[in-house]
């Protein structure tokens, strides 16, 4: 089924083609989007790394990628033939000014070949220190030149620090129009985060109580089961804080506080979440102390393995005061949210691998049943049960008025029939057809890290102060217990999560 959103040609270059994020996601992901009719009817896909590599053992390498990471399983023969005949591997040193000279006269000859310019598109799947490498070859050698048909798109981290990250949009922006700019940060694109959006302001039975005047708290975490393993050498340099809490959960935040555009439109989209960072209240080097707290995993067991502490993994210090779990107290001061707290967290080593988000509502004003002791809950699980569910107080069946707290569930499973596309399908198509919806604007991003900057600065002051520690396999440090506390007893698990850890 052909996109009538999809311009007619496209020529798509992926720097850093031998790295797992090319074999395991962007290449499925492309071939996805090319069975199911969703890539251009004329296109081809130029892989670009340093290595030499022998074209054919390329391209088998990145089908053995497809049939152990697609969604879909194993490739069709015939679907897999049509498609590499589309790939081209390019071996090209990102420093030498030859790679961009031989990348422009293919895509002249591409051009030329198909009567018609084609849309580019320049992935970045590379280490942050190629960013600026690449995007001065690119500019330099006017391959990427039209504004209304060429893009770049650049995975995180964007930065290590607001300085690094202003540094950096200013060297893009000097070389290229904003609009050509796609920050991509994949939790954007999964089908449950953006269904937040479309259960939020196409149900308007929520927006009257989408305030401080009915929501009590709301907990945002993501809990990741497996430890650092071979990205030592990256965490120690990056820390939970600047892995996950700059993006993926500040963007979350956005998603959840921000007020409904005027319309279903880009910019007035991005408009709303960068007010909603802008509006976070500044942490002093006291409230870092009070309302954040940061561990590091040891080692522990689970499931009867014996797991290994952070500093006992590959490329890690020994005495190393980098965070592996962070928890925060954040508090978005505008009209509608003042007053309530959004705790944040996220951590390594964890039993489970579970992402959700939890708006507590608060207690009723005024009771009339005896029984009536547990608030009405919203409960939207992005992984890995993908639902959304609302607790409320229902009658037991009997004689009696005894109470009993329930859940109303909507499941992708039991909903619909189609399978969930990958958040990369998602957003390379929107790449692909120009929309940035799902993406990061500078001034996001700025703002994203002036919410982290004081802790960081913080911590880096006193490297060791209130450094907790946590089993891996346990949820964490008892302090990050109490920083929910007095509007939770703990952090909220998913009930079958928590059934499976014996947390119940």
């Amino acid at each position: 089924m052909k996109n009538s959103k999809n311009p007619p040609l496209v020529l798509i270059h992926i720097f850093g083609a031998k790295g797992d994020l090319t074999r395991r996601k962007l290449i499925p992901a492309l071939y996805n989007l090319y069975t199911g009719g969703q890539l251009p009817p004329k296109f081809a896909i130029h892989c670009i790394d340093f290595l030499a590599t022998d074209e054919t053992i390329f391209k088998k390498d990145l089908l053995a990628g497809i049939n152990e990471f697609s969604r879909n399983g194993i490739a069709e023969e015939i679907k897999w033939k049509e498609f590499a005949a589309k790939l081209f591997y390019v071996q090209g040193d990102f420093q030498d000014d030859n790679t961009y000279k031989r990348l422009k006269e293919s895509a002249t000859n591409f051009d030329k070949q198909n009567r018609q310019r084609s849309t580019r598109i320049f992935y970045f799947a590379t280490a942050p220190r190629f960013i600026e490498i690449i995007s001065d070859g690119l500019y330099r050698h006017q391959l990427c030149s039209r504004v209304g048909m060429d893009r770049i798109v650049v995975e995180k981290p964007f930065g290590t620090d607001l300085h690094s990250a202003k540094k950096l949009n200013k060297f893009l922006i000097e070389r290229f129009a904003e609009k050509q700019l796609y920050r991509i940060d994949h939790y954007l694109g999964k089908e449950t985060v953006q269904n937040i959006m479309a259960f939020r302001f196409a149900n308007y039975i929520f927006e009257p109580l989408w305030n401080n005047r009915y929501i009590d708290h709301v907990q945002i975490s993501v809990a990741e089961q497996v430890g650092v393993g071979k990205r030592g050498g990256y965490y120690e340099s990056s820390g939970a804080l600047r892995d996950m809490v700059q993006n993926h959960l500040l963007q979350l935040l956005c998603i959840v506080a921000m007020n409904g555009p005027a319309a279903y439109q880009a910019e007035l989209i991005r408009d709303e979440k960068t007010k909603v960072l802008k509006s976070v209240r500044p942490f002093t080097a006291k409230d870092v102390f009070k309302n954040v707290v940061r561990a590091q995993y040891i080692a522990g067991t689970q499931d009867g393995k014996t797991l290994p502490g952070y500093r006992e993994e590959e490329k890690v210090s020994p005495d190393s005061a980098t965070e592996t779990f962070v928890t925060a107290k954040l508090f978005v001061d505008n009209k509608r949210w003042k007053g309530v707290p959004f705790f944040i967290g996220t951590g390594k080593s964890l039993p489970r691998q579970v992402s959700v988000i939890v708006v507590q509502f608060k207690d009723s004003p005024h009771k009339i049943f005896k029984g009536d002791i547990i608030p009405n809950r919203l409960i939207i699980s992005l992984q890995p049960e993908l639902e959304i569910s609302l607790l409320f107080e229902s009658k037991v069946p009997g004689p009696e008025m005894n109470l009993r707290a329930v859940d109303m569930d909507f499941t992708y499973q039991a909903s619909y029939a189609e399978s969930l596309p990958e958040a990369y399908e998602a957003l390379l198509l929107d790449v692909l057809q120009g929309d940035p919806t799902l993406f990061m604007r500078a001034d996001q991003v700025e703002a994203a890290w002036k919410v982290v900057m004081p802790i960081l600065k913080a911590w880096e002051k006193y490297p060791l102060k209130k450094l907790h520690f946590y089993e891996a396999g346990t949820w964490g440090p008892q302090a990050a217990l109490d920083l929910v506390k007095p509007h939770a007893e703990k952090w909220f698990q998913l009930p079958r999560i928590e059934r499976l850890a014996g947390r119940l």
